[in-house]
């Protein structure tokens, strides 16, 4: 007897993005409020489903711009999430996806119409079904990558200073570095270019600024932190 894939399985497909930002010297995620049942008015990550003729990546790209106003920003796949009672009214997979924006680019009118917020990542609320271990598998993910990538710049302004670099990676480690290794190693990488400037929000003698230059960084390859 001849049988269909919908003879065999029916599942449905989603995507769930975890947004990070950097903001006050924290890591951060962007979390919102779910507007549907069930668990409706909990806090749930930025997601939605795939259409029937849409790739994953596609989606993904799709729902970060529509509940987030952004649009090519870094974004990558984390991995999937498919335990079979993971969501109680129907069968869901969901594949995660991990953004690093600034905050300050995102529409702060879809904050007040998806009741979104913004969580520091060690002090997150409850949220509904796997979110919790998705935004702690994002994490891990990130603190592999961020060792030897230089992804963490898309988390900061164009110009920034070392002080707010080592907090940034303290945040994603949750952890202090020590300042002179730290330095040490920032050292030996060209691609970060000191400015003829200063901020001189935090001390009255300042910090310089820095900023990335990605071309430099494509011919050297060298980062290891």
């Amino acid at each position: 007897m001849d049988r269909t894939y919908k003879d065999i399985q029916q599942i449905t497909l989603a995507v769930d993005c975890i947004i990070f930002g950097f903001n006050d010297n924290r890591l951060e995620v962007l979390l919102v409020h779910r507007g549907f049942e069930p668990e409706k008015d909990r806090w749930s990550l930025m997601g939605g489903f795939v259409g029937n003729h849409e790739d994953l990546d596609d989606a993904a790209n799709r729902i970060l711009k529509d509940l987030s106003g952004l649009e090519d920003v870094y974004m990558e796949q984390v991995r999937t999430f498919g335990k079979a009672k993971r969501d109680p009214y129907e069968r869901v997979v969901s594949t995660t996806y991990s953004a690093l924006i600034l905050k300050e680019k995102y529409n702060r009118e879809l904050i007040e119409e998806y009741r979104a917020k913004w969580f520091p990542i060690d002090e997150l609320p409850d949220l509904i079904f796997d979110h919790k271990e998705m935004v702690e598998s994002a994490i891990r993910r990130l603190q592999r990558r961020v060792r030897t990538f230089p992804i963490v710049f898309n988390l900061l302004p164009e110009k920034f200073t070392l002080p707010q670099l080592q907090k940034l990676y303290e945040g994603i480690f949750q952890e202090e570095m020590d300042k002179r290794n730290f330095r040490k190693k920032l050292a030996t990488m060209d691609f970060l270019v000191k400015l003829n400037e200063k901020d001189m929000s935090e001390s009255k003698k300042g910090a310089f600024l820095y900023r990335f230059d990605e071309k430099k960084y494509a011919k050297s390859k060298n980062f290891t932190i």
